[in-house]
């Protein structure tokens, strides 16, 4: 079944949405992801949480536009366009660069005084004050950098083969993958929200150790939940993960009444 989607602004799709909305849920895409990835997760949630996918620059609808290469300025425009959709209580999801990218906005969200999630799912992501330990995949050649691709199991072969797909695609990843990998991680105090990181029990770059160590970035709750699969658990194991978070989001909306 296809569900209705609502556009607040070009940044931001809301999935079915509905007036029993009493908490939102912004999810943040992987490298080369798009806000497509959550459009069936609104039928697996508690009705009362509005799902809010965030929609990037340079991909879907947005494909004509330049995507961003580095996270400061990224982070300051996300915040602008955001802010005015934070008026009930929200939430926030990130898998891998998007795990990094919403730390990074509430952090933000912080500095200009204004009101940071409850919550804060980091999924398939080391924690941000970790070394790198990834090589720059940004400049690897086209060839090289579809293989590695094949690697991650996180593409569809369909589109690795597609040459006309390839073309349009990798441009987006290079700019995601050079997004993350200028990243500068700079100490601040922890965020007062409850944290969640979440793993794939054979992902090959994050390790339960390196998931762990969010827990230095919160003075709220932690827990740490591993899931099968590899770095794209988010897909293999997406019926349970759901599950973990309609638990989560079912917790917080009890403690709103």
């Amino acid at each position: 079944m296809t569900l209705p989607v609502t556009t607040f602004n070009s940044w931001i799709i809301r999935v079915n949405p509905g007036s029993k909305a009493r908490l939102r849920l912004f999810c943040f895409p992987y490298a080369g992801g798009s806000a497509s990835l959550f459009r069936s997760w609104e039928r697996f949630l508690p009705a009362q949480v509005e799902v809010c996918a965030i929609q990037l620059p340079g991909r879907e609808s947005r494909r004509q536009e330049v995507p961003f290469t580095q996270m400061r300025p990224l982070i300051k425009t996300l915040a602008r366009q955001m802010s005015p959709y934070m008026d009930m209580p929200f939430t926030f999801f990130g898998h891998s660069l998007g795990a990094l990218l919403c730390f990074e906005l509430a952090r933000q969200l912080r500095r200009e005084e204004k009101p940071g999630p409850l919550y804060l799912w980091a999924s398939a992501c080391k924690a941000p004050q970790l070394p790198k330990t990834a090589r720059a995949l940004s400049q690897l050649s086209d060839e090289a950098l579809v293989e590695e691709l094949r690697l991650f199991h996180g593409t569809s072969e369909m589109v690795l083969q597609n040459e006309e797909l390839i073309r349009i695609y990798l441009p987006l990843l290079r700019a995601d993958f050079q997004l993350h990998e200028t990243y500068l991680y700079s100490p601040q105090a922890p965020l007062s929200c409850s944290i969640s990181a979440f793993g794939g029990i054979h992902d090959p770059d994050v390790s339960c150790g390196d998931l762990v160590a969010w827990q230095n970035q919160t003075t709220g709750s932690f827990t740490l939940q591993m899931f099968q699969g590899d770095h794209f658990f988010l897909k293999s194991a997406e019926t349970i993960l759901l599950q973990a978070l309609r638990q989560e989001l079912s917790f917080l909306i009890e403690r709103l009444a």
